[in-house]
């Protein structure tokens, strides 16, 4: 094990299945609460007192898949931890990045443990939901390192552009919190019973999507300001894809508002705030450039290949981060 070393790309390949089964753990916890199945298995880790599989029953089945994905989603993040140690070359950021996975990973085990002993409580619900917000930042950003090199790379855009930029996720963090808050007013309790959030599902449905509209505000702002001072077209065309993205999003929540939150659109609507808040942390990335790390081999051939030296950044292509 003491000579077990892991490359760039294999890393990079584990770093992006983890960044999956996060998705779908998300997808899956939706789906437990838009079935009603939250308390389909009523003990923890147990799906009952005496027995840890479920019965051959829908609810119980379906939060015991999810309890199984959450199973391999702690394997994903353990694997990733231990590729960034064993990684080669060091990278000191991937492997504090990594530490991340798991402190989220043990914050989403503990909280679902806390949703199922207090049959369902909305604020621990909500909670549950950002706390798997914040383990998908982490994975998206690891994933974008572990494609790049090192350090805080070369800011692409003004300074001002930058702070915008960071004004928009915050924004999108907002607008995360109140989307989950909506859903805690609103009829997918995920069980009989459940408590809800004791404020009007229209009135928070408003300032939820008031919230949305400052979003798509500061994100035109900032697309001009990159239009204007003459911003790499790579950075202008991701930020393209984010308003694709957030526009997209919101024609989904209307769509599912008026047509009185059918399960299935609501469950497209959950996996929609992934995309948005995945594409907005990559969007935020590509405000810096690093080039893609080097391989031993690419790296020997760079440095020996032609019997002379090489300038290493002639062999590498720009790739956006952050």
């Amino acid at each position: 094990m003491s000579s077990l070393r892991i490359g760039p790309r294999p890393f990079l390949r584990l770093c992006q299945l983890t960044l999956a089964v996060i998705v779908l753990n998300i997808v899956t916890g939706a789906a437990v609460r838009l079935s009603d199945s939250g308390l389909g298995c009523p003990d923890w880790p147990n799906c009952s007192q005496h027995h840890l599989t479920p019965v051959l029953a829908l609810h119980p089945l379906i939060e015991f898949a999810n309890r199984v994905v959450v199973v391999a989603l702690v394997v994903a993040c353990a694997a990733t931890v231990i590729g960034a140690v064993r990684r080669s070359p060091v990278r000191r950021d991937l492997r504090w990045l990594s530490a991340g996975l798991i402190l989220g990973v043990i914050g989403e085990a503990v909280l679902g443990g806390v949703v199922v002993y207090s049959k369902l409580n909305p604020y621990v619900v909500a909670t549950h939901f950002m706390v798997g917000m914040a383990l998908l930042a982490v994975a998206v950003v690891l994933t974008l390192r572990a494609g790049s090199k090192g350090g805080r790379g070369v800011v692409a855009v003004s300074a001002g552009a930058l702070w915008v930029s960071r004004l928009l996720v915050a924004v999108v963090v907002v607008v995360l919190a109140a989307g989950a808050t909506t859903t805690g007013t609103g009829p997918h309790a995920g069980g009989r019973g459940a408590k809800r959030i004791p404020l009007g599902l229209g009135d928070m449905t408003r300032i939820h999507a008031e919230i949305v509209i400052t979003a798509v505000v500061v994100l035109l702002a900032l697309l001009w300001m990159l239009w204007r001072s003459d911003a790499p077209a790579s950075v202008q065309n991701a930020g393209r894809v984010v308003l694709v993205v957030m526009i997209a999003q919101g024609i989904i929540g209307y769509t599912q508002f008026f047509t009185h939150l059918p399960p299935v659109l609501v469950g497209i609507h959950v996996l929609g705030a992934s995309v948005v808040w995945s594409t907005v942390i990559w969007f935020h990335h590509r405000m810096s450039v690093h080039a893609p790390e080097l391989t031993a081999d690419r790296l020997d051939t760079a440095v020996h290949g032609t019997g002379q030296a090489t300038p290493i950044h002639a062999a590498t292509a720009e790739v956006g981060t952050g």
